[in-house]
């Protein structure tokens, strides 16, 4: 359950203990974390979803994307220079949704890693957010 899916249904394989632990070990894993959005509102290479996050004593913007069927996020900060990358609210993938893009440089990254994969950005990385989807609904763990 590494990406918070369930991956059987109760009665398909699992016995009536293992799905109680199942549950109880998702319980836990929403109680050391906060609610970012539904799964639902996470489209494949479509709009993200802006949040605020304290990072450093300071409230700092954050989005988070689906992409390759997995939700990643990271601070809404330009590895280049600390810009928000989204040129309109939501809107942080390349035309061709291949690549997370900086609005105002061009840098592009790599959705699943933050890595800098061209512009001015050189080597450079966004700064990832730990998150897990659980029960339809997306979370940030608040627990590192």
């Amino acid at each position: 359950m590494a990406d918070g899916k369930r991956l059987s249904k109760p009665g398909e394989g699992l016995s009536e203990a293992d799905e109680r632990t199942s549950e109880i070990s998702e319980r836990r894993a929403v109680a050391g974390a906060r609610l970012i959005c539904a799964s639902e509102d996470l489209v494949e290479r479509g709009d993200g979803v802006r949040f605020d996050l304290q990072w450093e004593g300071e409230t700092a913007p954050a989005f988070a994307v689906r992409h390759g069927g997995r939700v990643y996020a990271y601070l809404n900060r330009c590895a280049h220079i600390a810009m928000e990358l989204d040129w309109k609210q939501g809107k942080f993938f390349s035309g061709d949704g291949e690549y997370l893009i900086c609005s105002t440089h061009g840098a592009l990254y790599a959705p699943e890693s933050g890595a800098c994969r061209g512009g001015p950005c050189r080597g450079a990385k966004l700064v990832d957010l730990k998150v897990f989807e659980a029960g339809g609904s997306v979370y940030l763990n608040l627990k590192g």
